[in-house]
């Protein structure tokens, strides 16, 4: 009512309707307005079922509720296709290495009813390990099945261990049951400190707090479960198939003739050269241990943090100049997508095939042929955002030069394109080095942040791929609207400073006055100018007509003074202190390490020597570079304290600190091989690096080769125990152990093979740490026939020298 008591409808003095909100952001995908719905699981719950059911919904409401509506919901990205690809392949993976080492197994058995007794042990070590997993509360994914996939090669060691002990004394003459028992008796105390050591070294992966802790337990648990398992095949359940399968029908003489022999006899001739004088095994240990720890040094590549995985996903974020309005960015966003209509696959249709073959063949020659699934792009008031799925899941990665060149010519356009990461959401990356820029003045942070970025666009072009962006913006030009209220003249008209803007909020851009149910739902009530009656821009708003509470009109511009200044879009704070970060994507092909160095060494450095930082003002390195860092330095300890741990376990089996330092010496042997071995699949496959799960593997290593080490000295030691010569001792180990070290090596290499030769999803995570596992066992196998027994001798000898007696691994065991 007025103030003389007339009533007045709202009617009468406005527009009264029911309306949208006026449009901040939108979606657009393949072209079509969108409304996007993200889909977030909850923290543990299972996404493969949590997939299944929101497909399971989605059919429903299409059919349902959007069909009649014309309508339909789309699922534009499904995360558990990767994961079932990988899987697959990890399954696949697994299948072909346990058939890989089971023909291995029967080339050097060559009998059927050996090489089943052996075999056994991997469907019983593998299948059990599902059991324990699940027991523990572990999950099966792509990594624990990897981590079986390695096992699948190392649980038949054992195995074979055992049966060829039982099998050499039953080429001696003894009946089955007798050959059995004492096989097994005479090995099981190689086997169990063969075993101990390869579960061991995983105890400190289990201490390791950073974010591929979690990857390191699965494959912890998964490796230790089977390899555990393996031992109670071994020593119960290999001796009992062999008391009623192993026959007699291969003789000993038809084994003299095989090719194994003829290596055999040229291995053991060898070892009795390097071994027979002081001076030549004191020459084969220093040349061996230095050349592999000189060789590993050299030939060592720079490190990553985390494989970044094929996820079907490339994104891309474009940061445009200030000032830029809603449908400027609309422009630029239809744009890009009108650049990718040519990579665009057709839709699901009746004229889908055709259409399909009919764009097969981009305008663009440079694009490339990947095809364009799905294509989106969300505009928001500062960014666009874009995502695409290509069509073929193996060829994602392509979309991502395709990406950048559409967005290459984009008018003063910040723009980073990259594929989604595996351990990330959203635009975030595992292969980024934050350059923190903080301090008290924002203008200086602007000026050191440009100079940065200047730098890093010089040093590592953007045409080879780098990418880098500032957040926030690096300069100070947002354009502002100030109005400044004339605090005496508003006090002349019975005006405030609250109520002068509550105007101008509701004139310009439209003030929420308050609030009313419609169908139930709460709805804001927006008090806001007609656009035909209010089309004001920045150079009129001095002409804005306010109403005094006197029931005057005066002109904005009289009660107030409009500015229009220029600053930050916002201002970001790290440890209280302003800041400004460079964040900066190197290149694929520049390793993260190497990136890091540069940047420091190149831009860091020599800004801090220059003198322009000051007390107050700080460059620090953060990001994937921090995180890299601290990884390492956890990988180094832990590294030193799995050696130190099997160390330890092998000292309290041997009674002695002597033999153990003996058999360690195989693990630098063991890391040579394993950088070699990275380093030729780095050639063939790019993307395999030195990353964290990578250096997984070398710990690995260190349980395992010590193996065949702990064979030969133990075998040595037996012999010297019953009076044979040193040298008889030690050349007689090295022949009676030949075989099995040789079944070993290879039945674990060739059932690892698939995992660093077959490609597919999730290769990429384990490829790396298999080729590490591979080579280092098969080189580290080759040296330790010669480095051992050179070592063993130079120990054994100046035992006797000095009167010692020689140490014994109890009275009962015998290998």
């Amino acid at each position: 009512s007025t103030g003389d008591g007339k009533r007045v409808y709202l009617r009468d003095v406005a527009d009264v309707r029911v309306g949208l909100k006026k449009l901040t952001n939108f979606v657009r995908q393949r072209g079509d307005p969108t409304i996007a719905v993200n889909a977030v699981r909850k923290v543990g719950a299972n996404v493969l079922e949590t997939m299944a059911v929101l497909k399971a919904r989605i059919a429903e409401v299409n059919e349902g509720f959007l069909k009649p509506r014309l309508l339909e919901l789309v699922q534009v990205y499904d995360e558990t296709d990767y994961i079932n690809e990988s899987i697959h392949n990890v399954l696949r993976n697994l299948i072909v290495g346990s058939c890989l080492a089971v023909m291995v197994l029967f080339l050097f058995l060559r009998s059927v009813p050996s090489t089943l007794i052996v075999a056994v042990s991997i469907p019983i070590s593998v299948v059990g390990s599902f059991i324990f997993m699940q027991a523990l509360g572990r999950s099966i994914n792509v990594i624990s099945l990897a981590g079986m996939s390695f096992a699948s090669g190392m649980v038949v060691d054992n195995a074979i261990v055992t049966l060829e002990n039982i099998f050499r004394l039953r080429q001696e003459g003894k009946r089955r049951f007798e050959a059995a028992l004492e096989g097994a008796r005479g090995v099981w105390g190689a086997i169990l400190a063969s075993t101990l050591t390869t579960i061991a070294v995983f105890v400190p992966i289990l201490f390791v707090e950073d974010r591929a802790a979690q990857l390191f337990e699965d494959i912890a648990i998964a490796i230790s479960c089977a390899v555990g398992l393996s031992l109670l095949v071994s020593i119960p359940v290999i001796p009992a198939m062999a008391s009623r399968m192993l026959r007699r029908e291969v003789s000993d003489g038809a084994q003299k003739r095989g090719l194994l022999s003829v290596v055999r006899g040229f291995a053991v001739g060898a070892v009795s050269l390097v071994t027979a004088r002081t001076w030549s095994r004191v020459l084969v240990v220093i040349v061996m241990t230095t050349g592999s720890l000189g060789t590993a040094y050299v030939f060592l590549p720079d490190a990553e943090y985390l494989p970044e995985g094929n996820r079907n996903l490339a994104i891309g974020l474009l940061l445009p100049p200030p000032g830029y309005s809603l449908d400027e960015l609309s422009a630029l966003g239809r744009q890009v997508e009108q650049s990718l209509s040519d990579h665009l696959a057709a839709e699901k249709s009746e004229k889908g095939v055709a259409e399909a073959q009919g764009a097969s063949t981009p305008s663009d020659p440079m694009a490339g042929d990947v095809r364009i699934q799905h294509f989106f792009f969300v505009v928001t008031p500062n960014s666009v955002f874009i995502g695409c799925v290509a069509s073929d899941s193996e060829a994602a990665a392509e979309l991502v030069p395709v990406m950048r060149r559409a967005v290459a010519d984009l008018p003063g356009m910040i723009s980073v394109v990259q594929q989604a990461s595996l351990f990330e959401r959203g635009t975030a990356t595992r292969r980024r080095v934050d350059i923190e820029i903080t301090g008290p003045e924002l203008e200086r942070l602007v000026e050191i942040g440009g100079q940065i970025f200047g730098q890093i666009m010089h040093s590592f072009p953007f045409s080879e791929g780098h990418q880098a962006r500032p957040i926030p913006s690096r300069d100070l030009q947002t354009p502002e609207v100030h109005v400044v209220p004339d605090r005496e003249r508003a006090r002349d008209l019975g005006m405030d400073a609250g109520e002068l803007g509550r105007t101008v909020d509701a004139v310009i851009d439209g003030a929420k006055a308050s609030e009313f149910k419609v169908d139930g739902r709460e709805v804001d009530l927006v008090v806001i100018g007609r656009d035909q009656d209010w089309d004001w821009k920045t150079q009129t708003l001095d002409e804005i007509p306010i109403a005094t509470p006197g029931g005057k009109l005066v002109s904005l511009g009289s009660v107030s003074d409009i500015q229009v200044p220029r600053g930050p879009q916002q201002i970001n704070h790290i440890e209280r202190n302003r800041a400004i970060t460079i964040q900066f994507v190197p290149s694929s092909a520049i390793p993260l390490e190497r990136a890091v160095n540069s940047i420091r060494q190149e831009i860091v450095e020599p800004i801090q020597k220059s003198g322009q930082l000051g007390g107050t003002y700080r460059v620090d390195l953060a990001g994937t570079a921090d995180d890299l860092f601290r990884a390492f330095q956890a990988f180094k300890w832990n590294f030193l304290l799995a050696i130190l741990i099997t160390f330890l376990l092998m000292s309290a089996l041997f009674e002695s600190f002597l033999f153990p330092l003996v058999i360690l010496f195989s693990v630098p042997l063991a890391a040579v091989g394993g950088v070699l071995c990275l380093g030729l699949v780095h050639t063939f496959v790019p993307g395999v690096r030195l990353d964290v799960l990578t250096l997984l593997g070398f710990v690995i290593l260190v349980g395992v080769v010590v193996n065949n080490a702990i064979l030969i000295v133990y075998q040595t030691l037996h012999g010297v125990r019953g009076g044979v010569d040193r040298q008889a001792a030690i050349l007689d180990a090295v022949r009676s152990r030949f075989r099995p070290i040789f079944m070993t090596t290879l039945t674990s290499g060739f059932g690892m093979l698939p995992l660093v030769t077959l490609p597919g999803a999730g290769s990429e995570l384990y490829r790396g740490l298999g080729s590490v596992v591979v080579g280092g066992l098969l080189v580290s196998t080759l040296f330790t026939l010669f480095l051992i027994p050179a070592l063993l001798g130079l120990v054994l000898g100046a035992q006797a020298h000095l009167g010692f007696k020689t140490a014994t691994v109890g009275e009962e065991e015998t290998i």
